[in-house]
């Protein structure tokens, strides 16, 4: 096992490492070996109205932050990029302590999220209002201002990107923060302030508060100081978190929730780099993500040499130690682990085919075999409910009228994928699949550039990209009167 020293285990606020209010701390565990890694600060409703406190006086009219150009904001952005990247090794090696993902994969995400910062560093001097003609004897303009304290609240899958993706915009926008880690992963985000502090920025505009969602999470969501809230989980979760938000005051909410995206392949494909692209698009990051292409729908025509390689491709995944040359470690937690190899029985039980994995892998850790069901049917528990673990399940159809239709008997819509040589086909299943994303011949091509959100059960609002920033953003408009004849 690598040794990965824990620098960072108390409550960041207002620039300060603190201890929690109550002195309660909880366990952090490494999903690799079910071992304890270090004791955690537990923040709630206490430590939740300090971080607020800071983050309200930090957007006061006159302080260091809010007098700051904007052009300054974008270089404390940036300088935060450069030290994200400085660490990059050490922040991926906490991660796979954290949550297990492959450490390659995890670096990868922290260069990924250096360049989503340096994207919103160039937005930060470019929030432009217009001038408006409007009617009567006046100029009218619209002022674009940030909306002020913001709570983010953030999920265990992908701890880097999701507390990068929140913060960049709305630091860009000149909004305060206060977020909330998933209790399951919160090493990474504690780092990643203390990168902050060194970056520059000034005290209370970034604050960070591990803890559980039903005491700092609902803290958070029901302070009357807060004026947006940005989510990142499960759709169940994220109900709870709009009502909450409407119960105090209406604050302003964008959700990125959970997802059973279609991932439709035409005749016309070809089968190897298909089965590649839907195994892929199915198992990253051991299927422990929200827009996951775990519907795969082949045309009959391809079916059954589809169903081939995919078993084959699968079989053949690495699965292990995260510290090693693997393809997949361990899920998050045993209560993930458990939930997944119920889903995986359920699908056996409902009649489909396990054509590759099925069950657990070793007897330590929270190992599961990446597995593959063929005959799926849509009615069939796996083909409709959220499973968020290693697990594909192919569908048969025959004609594009159908399979649309299929794709989109979901409350989901946050991603599709379509494999074919036809551009027209293509550009027809994009045109009218419900979904926020849609990838052509690739899957869950995410860039800075790209707005990321989805419809329905799948969120409100998005994230990334120009949508990103204007979430954290509100329109002011200026009226000013003119005299009807000039005074010369």
């Amino acid at each position: 096992m690598v040794k990965v020293d824990v620098e960072y285990t108390k409550l960041f606020i207002n620039n300060e490492w603190v201890d929690a209010v109550s002195k309660k701390t909880f366990s952090t565990i490494n999903p690799q070996d079910e071992t304890v890694i270090a004791q955690i600060a537990e923040g709630d409703k206490a430590d939740i109205d300090l971080a607020v406190a800071a983050a309200k006086k930090a957007f006061h009219r006159y302080s260091e932050w809010r007098t700051m150009d904007a052009s300054q904001r974008g270089r404390l952005i940036l300088r935060l990029a450069e030290l994200l990247e400085s660490q990059a090794r050490y922040l991926a090696e906490l991660e796979t302590l954290d949550c297990g993902k492959p450490v390659k994969d995890a670096e990868d995400e922290v260069y990924f999220s250096a360049s989503v910062l340096r994207y919103y560093a160039g937005k930060a001097d470019k929030i432009n209002g217009n001038t408006i003609p409007a009617d009567g004897d006046v100029l009218s303009m619209t002022l674009k201002e940030p909306v002020g304290v913001c709570g983010q609240i953030i999920p265990w899958n992908y701890p880097i990107p999701m507390f990068i993706w929140k913060i960049a915009p709305a630091l860009a926008a000149g909004c305060t923060l206060i977020v909330k880690p998933a209790e399951q992963t919160p090493l990474t985000a504690l780092a990643v302030a203390a990168l902050i502090k060194e970056a520059g920025f000034p005290p209370g505009v970034v604050n960070v508060v591990p803890g559980y969602g039903p005491t700092a999470g609902a803290a958070l969501t029901h302070h009357p100081d807060v004026d947006k809230v940005a989510f990142t989980g499960s759709t169940e979760v994220g109900r709870i978190i709009l009502g909450a938000a409407s119960a105090v005051n209406l604050k302003r909410v964008t959700l990125e929730l959970g997802g059973k995206s279609p991932l439709v392949i035409f005749n016309d494909a070809d089968v190897e780099k298909a089965a590649q692209i839907a195994h892929a698009a199915a198992f990253a990051n051991a299927g422990q993500c929200c827009c996951a292409g775990t519907r795969t729908y082949v045309q009959s025509g391809i079916y059954d040499n589809f169903v081939k390689k995919a078993a084959e491709i699968a079989q053949k995944r690495r699965v292990g130690n995260p510290f090693d040359a693997v393809q997949q470690g361990p899920q998050i937690d045993k209560e993930m682990y458990d939930k997944v190899l119920s889903y995986i029985e359920a699908g056996k039980a409902g009649g489909a085919k396990c054509i590759a994995g099925g069950d657990k892998l070793g007897d330590k850790g929270y190992y599961i075999k990446p597995t593959v069901f063929a005959d799926v049917k849509d009615d069939m528990k796996i083909a409709k409910e959220e499973i968020f673990g290693p697990v594909q399940s192919i569908l048969k159809f025959d004609t594009f009228e159908e399979v649309i239709d299929r794709a989109n008997d979901t409350n989901y819509g946050l991603a599709a994928g379509v494999i074919t040589n036809d551009i027209t086909t293509a550009m027809t299943f994009a045109k009218f699949v419900r979904a926020g994303s849609v990838w052509i011949n690739t899957y869950d091509h995410v860039t800075s550039q790209t707005p990321f959100g989805g419809f329905r059960d799948s969120g409100l609002g998005r994230e990334l990209g120009e949508d990103g920033i204007n979430q954290y953003l509100e329109t002011k408009t200026v009226t000013l009167a003119l005299p009807k004849k000039p005074q010369l």
